[in-house]
């Protein structure tokens, strides 16, 4: 007879948790954009200097939608590197933010793959935002100094 055997799994820290969530709210924005390119017209478009819905291309529209895209991928790095305090408020509200932006964006979209990205995206800052809010406080500390740990 076999012995049964039991997977052992560690707890992941929830800065990690959140890390790994940017991550791949990153990698949906930048497919999203990539298959973008596809859609007739796109690539058009581009060589005349405009970005829909934005209009023509200046150094202002590329300033602000490169600072869209770098918030998201500081998110990463700093729900690692802040103190668990700002983290957690940093996560709820550039999530909630940038859920409800995503949610702007797509609703302009008439192109199926990149409402489907968008959802999932909606979904993820979603679990983002869930995440932190669900950050694990400490309640106390046992008589063997183990520290007791409860889910806010």
């Amino acid at each position: 007879m076999k012995a049964a055997t039991t997977l052992h799994d560690v707890r992941v820290p929830t800065r990690y948790k959140l890390a790994a969530i940017w991550a791949s709210v990153m990698s949906c924005f930048i497919y999203a954009d990539y298959f973008e390119l596809y859609v007739p017209g796109k690539l058009q478009g581009m060589l005349a200097g405009r970005m829909e819905p934005l209009g023509p291309v200046t150094q202002g529209v590329l300033l602000g939608t490169s600072a869209m895209l770098a918030v998201p991928s500081l998110m990463i790095a700093l729900s690692v590197l802040l103190p668990p305090g700002p983290c957690r408020w940093l996560n709820l509200v550039v999530g909630l933010l940038y859920a409800v932006l995503q949610l702007l964006v797509i609703s302009h979209s008439g192109w199926a793959f990149y409402i489907g990205f968008g959802l999932l995206e909606v979904a993820l800052m979603a679990f983002v935002v869930w995440t932190a809010w669900r950050w694990p406080t400490v309640v106390g500390q046992a008589a063997g100094g183990e520290v007791l740990v409860a889910a806010a």
